[in-house]
């Protein structure tokens, strides 16, 4: 790898998906030395060893895999384990991981604890954005940690240029802003937060469930009904666009990294359809 002058070359161990595709997005796949059994964009790094397995079965329906994963957290089980005998040997410089959801990926606890037993230990940095401008600081650092800082910042500005191009776009037209919802789990409702209520806005719509930054929450069908939105978005966290058909693009905008501007294209495209080029098949479809 060419790092910028005065870094080092770096070999990544990425245990979470949105870590892999900002590692990739700047340039850097040949870092990559380890990923988790979840990462699966770019289509390159499925040749890479997985260290990460799932406690849960992801071919379950909604409710179960739902009540495998609270039985787990209430007994202290970890829903995710991570393979420290493959870890020492791939002896990594770099983890990456996150320190946003217990049950999302293996917990950055856990992650410390192998780290500080290797030798020599790893550098771990966790993802923690929890916004839009908070995923992006998180690019910068990894940008800083890969020793590819200008990468970082060429990357945000082209996606910075791309979010401008959605919003001239809109403010011409004057698009009206419909009433969105954003369901990220079916079985409990989960309404989508973080970072979702600002695609949603920035895509030209206004979230009635979700507050930006705040965690994702469950919601009855009275209050989805009440909030009465004109759009109703599933992007079930951890699914494929075919699995959430089946069920009702979870990969735009449950991975805190730089696809989510992909994500805000996306939803622009379905509030706006007469605006912007209709999204790919393998992003969304329509149900209804």
């Amino acid at each position: 790898m060419t790092t910028e002058p005065g870094r080092s070359a770096v070999r990544v161990v990425s245990l979470l998906p949105a870590g892999t595709e900002i590692v990739a997005a700047l340039g850097a796949l040949e870092s990559l030395v380890g990923v988790t059994h979840e990462c699966d964009f770019p289509a390159e790094v499925s040749r890479l060893p997985r260290v990460t397995a799932s406690a849960v079965d992801r071919d379950a329906s909604s409710p179960a895999i739902d009540a495998a994963v609270r039985a787990l957290s209430s007994s202290g089980a970890p829903v995710f384990t991570l393979d420290a005998g493959d870890l020492r040997r791939l002896a990594p410089t770099l983890i990456l991981t996150q320190s946003l959801c217990e049950v999302c990926a293996v917990s950055e606890g856990d992650v410390r604890a192998i780290a500080e037993v290797l030798s020599p230990p790893p550098h771990v940095l966790p993802l923690v954005g929890t916004t839009l401008d908070g995923v992006w600081e998180d690019v910068i650092a990894v940008g800083a940690a890969l020793g590819r800082s200008a990468a970082a910042a060429n990357l945000l500005a082209a996606i910075a240029q791309r979010l401008r191009r959605v919003h001239e776009t809109l403010r011409t037209a004057r698009a009206p802003r419909p009433r969105v919802a954003v369901v990220e789990w079916l079985d409990p409702l989960f309404a989508a937060g973080h970072w979702t209520p600002e695609l949603v806005r920035r895509a030209g719509g206004i979230d009635v469930l979700a507050t930006a930054g705040a965690h994702s929450v469950t919601v009855t069908m009275d209050q989805l009904r009440a909030a009465d939105p004109e759009v109703l978005l599933f992007a079930p966290c951890g699914f494929d666009v075919e699995r959430t058909a089946r069920e009702a693009g979870n990969a735009l905008t449950s991975r805190p990294g730089p696809r989510l501007a992909d994500a805000v294209e996306v939803m622009a495209a379905i509030f706006s359809p007469g605006l912007f080029a209709a999204p790919a098949p393998s992003y969304a479809r329509q149900l209804a």
